[in-house]
């Protein structure tokens, strides 16, 4: 099928789909960091110390979301929208007033579950229900929102914090949630896509529907999570870090903003093209390669530090969340099936937060005992080298049991 028609067949889903993901970013770390220095500075914390808060916070998110994150199993799409588009709402407004250090805590606990937690899980679980042989196209599509938030949320939030203070602009962040996400999310999801004749038949899919239970005594679950992971850590980490980043470069930090354009525009552009690589290959078979030019964009950060290599970076990190976004939506449904995909996609989440929780954490003790920042980020770009020769293995492990199982 025509991307067109396909787009034409199906906007109201996949532009539900895409509005989660763009109001996840009120929960994502590259938002909630541009009032790091802000939030430090009224607080008297250090790098390490809100590192180390931030971590607390996400790492109970991601305890909490496996439980939470079944409820898309158990309810539809559009009546959890109406428990977590208000609830990332109260967590804007609570940051917005919070100043006492446990009232911090709760609300980056709740920005991270409700936001980059249940919104991202939302959508994607619903995109990997809903559609099959045309999956790949219907991830890359709702992933958009991502990338979207990513290239003008920044630099908004940058000029309405000077038009009306940090404090305000979360005011407005809520405002946003309530009567726009809510409203129009609600309106968009509330009739749950089914099959329709003119579907495409499935080409790859699990020979079987996996409980949960099952996935965690799979070994190739937890050799995949081993690259999974990268994408959510590393980009947690240095986004977190961006303002103690820049001031390392002496780079612009409007300058620094305007990049995320870049990898914007580029994670867009490798959505759609592997959303198309997914339904026509596998997303299985995409595992070998989504880390290798995160890796070389680890190593362009950590080892040049002229104002083009923001850029550099920025593409490169484009590249290889466009391919990851899309991949991890599809992954899933397609090794291990649809039935128990919320519960299954909760503790994946789960654990993709839980690394962004480490990131922060410990590269803020690091940075505050010493070790150079640009050597960890090139640790990291050599970990992801070595990560996608594992994903080799992994991916022709899970293809030749499929095709035993398919043929018994």
């Amino acid at each position: 099928m025509p991307f067109s028609i396909f787009l034409y067949q199906n906007v109201r889903w996949l532009l539900g789909g895409l509005l989660l993901t763009f109001f996840s970013s009120f929960g994502q770390t590259f938002f909630i960091s541009l009032s790091a220095g802000d939030i430090r500075n009224e607080y008297g914390l250090s790098h390490g110390d809100f590192g180390g808060l931030y971590m607390l916070a996400t790492l109970a998110s991601a305890l909490t979301l496996p439980y939470v994150g079944k409820i898309v199993d158990r309810i539809s799409v559009k009546l959890t929208v109406l428990i977590i588009a208000p609830a990332l709402a109260v967590a804007c407004v609570s940051m917005a007033f919070s100043h006492s250090l446990v009232l911090l805590v709760l609300t980056i606990y709740a920005l991270r579950l409700f936001g980059q937690g249940m919104m991202t899980h939302t959508s994607m679980t619903a995109m990997g229900r809903w559609y099959s042989a045309q999956r790949g196209k219907a991830v890359s599509v709702a992933v958009v929102g991502h990338q979207v938030g990513e290239a003008i949320l920044p630099i908004v939030f940058i000029y309405t914090v000077l038009w009306v203070g940090w404090r305000n602009s979360w005011l407005l962040s809520a405002a946003a949630l309530l009567f726009v996400a809510l409203p129009v999310v609600y309106l968009l999801m509330r009739t749950e896509r089914v099959p329709r004749a003119s579907d495409p038949a499935e080409r790859h899919t699990a020979a079987r529907h996996w409980t949960r239970a099952e996935v965690l005594q799979d070994k190739y679950f937890w050799l995949t999570m081993l690259g999974v992971l990268c994408p959510s850590f590393i980009g947690t980490t240095i986004f977190f870090h961006q303002i103690y980043l820049v001031e390392l470069r002496a780079w612009d930090a409007e300058t620094f903003a305007l990049s995320f354009t870049v990898m914007a525009i580029l994670t867009f552009a490798f959505a759609l093209i592997s959303g198309y690589l997914v339904d026509r290959l596998s997303a299985v078979s995409l595992l070998p390669v989504f880390l290798i030019p995160l890796g070389a964009a680890c190593l362009v950060l950590a080892y040049f530090d002229q104002a083009y290599a923001m850029f550099i970076f920025m593409g490169l990190l484009g590249i290889s969340y466009g391919v990851s976004s899309t991949l991890f939506g599809a992954l899933w449904p397609e090794i291990y099936g649809t039935k128990h995909l919320g519960s299954v996609r909760s503790i994946v989440i789960a654990m993709m937060v839980f690394g962004t929780a480490l990131g922060p954490g410990v590269t803020g003790f690091l940075i505050d005992i010493g070790i150079s920042y640009p050597l960890q980020v090139g640790t990291m770009g050599i970990y992801c080298l070595a990560a996608s020769a594992l994903m080799l293995f992994v991916t022709r492990g899970v293809t030749a049991r499929r095709l035993v199982v398919s043929s018994v």
